[in-house]
C-alpha cells in the first residue's frame, strides 16, 4: 500500500450547518472527534452539549404530557403548612377541578402544590407534577401520578403553559409570581389565547392588584384593559367556574 498523501490545508470547511474559512478551519472531522477515545471530558460541560440536554428535556416533557386531558396549572407556595386554611383550599381546588373534567398540573413540590395534587388524586383525576432541580427541593410529593423532573426553569415553564388551559394561582412567593407574570405577559402579547388566570385569595393579592392599578396602570406602564387579564376570588367554585367558562367547558 502506498503512503497516504499529506492532507492539504482547506480554505473552506463545512461542519454540518457551520462554515469555517481560512484560519478558522479545524483539523480533523466531526466523526473523527466523536470516535476518538482520547481526550478529557470537559465537552460535557460545554454549551453545545447543554443544548442537547435542553432538547432532551423538551422531548421527554412533550412525550409524557402529550396525551393529557384538558388541564389547569395550579401554583402556590411550597411553604404553605398542611394545617393551614390555604392548604385546605388547595385540596378543595384540586378536587373541584377534577370534578369539572380537568387534570391538575403543579410544580410537584410540597405546600400548596401538594394540596392541589392531593385533591386531584382523592377525586381520582390525573395529578401531574413538574419538578425542578434545586439544591433545597425535596422531590415530587406523594400525590403526583405523572411526574417529570426538569433541570431548566424555562423548559418547565413551557410545559406549564403548553399543556394547560388556564392557571389558578394560590398565595405564593417569588416562584409563584414568576409563573403569574409569565402567564400575564403571554396573554397580554397574545402569544396564547383564551387562557384564564385566577388569583385565589383576595386579601393576599390585594396589595399586588392595587399596585398594578395605582402605580403601573396610572403611570402609563400598562393599560386599564390589562387588569382584565385576571380574576380574583376567595371561592373555589367560582375559580373553577371562571376557568371552565373561559375555555368553553
Amino acid at each position: 500500500m502506498g503512503v497516504p498523501e499529506e492532507p492539504k490545508q482547506l480554505e473552506e470547511q463545512r461542519l454540518g450547518p457551520v462554515v469555517r474559512r481560512r484560519d478558522q478551519v479545524q483539523p480533523g472531522t466531526t466523526d473523527q472527534r466523536l470516535l476518538d477515545t482520547e481526550g478529557d471530558s470537559e465537552w460535557v460541560h460545554t454549551d453545545p452539549w447543554r443544548v442537547m440536554r435542553i432538547q432532551s428535556e423538551f422531548v421527554e416533557g412533550f412525550g409524557a404530557l402529550a396525551e393529557l386531558p384538558s388541564a389547569i396549572s395550579v401554583f402556590g407556595s411550597a411553604r404553605t403548612k398542611p394545617d393551614s386554611p390555604e392548604y385546605e383550599a388547595g385540596v378543595r381546588l384540586g378536587r373541584a377541578l377534577v370534578e369539572a373534567g380537568f387534570a391538575v398540573i403543579t410544580g410537584g413540590g410540597p405546600g400548596a402544590m401538594e394540596a392541589a395534587n392531593k385533591g386531584a388524586r382523592e377525586a381520582k383525576g390525573v395529578s401531574v407534577g413538574l419538578g425542578i432541580e434545586l439544591p433545597f427541593e425535596q422531590g415530587l410529593n406523594p400525590h403526583v401520578d405523572i411526574g417529570v423532573n426538569f433541570r431548566y426553569f424555562f423548559v418547565r415553564k413551557t410545559m406549564f403553559v403548553k399543556y394547560a388551559q388556564g392557571f389558578v394561582v394560590l398565595p405564593g412567593g417569588l416562584g409563584t409570581l414568576d409563573e403569574l407574570f409569565e402567564a400575564l405577559t403571554l396573554v397580554q402579547t397574545r402569544k396564547v389565547t383564551r387562557f384564564p388566570i385566577v388569583l385565589f385569595g383576595t386579601e393576599y393579592w390585594k396589595g399586588l392588584v392595587d399596585w398594578l392599578r395605582d402605580s403601573v396602570v396610572a403611570g402609563g406602564k400598562a393599560s386599564e384593559h390589562d387588569l382584565l387579564l385576571f380574576h380574583v376570588t376567595d371561592d373555589v367554585e367560582e375559580a373553577v367556574a371562571l376557568v371552565s367558562k373561559e375555555v368553553g367547558r
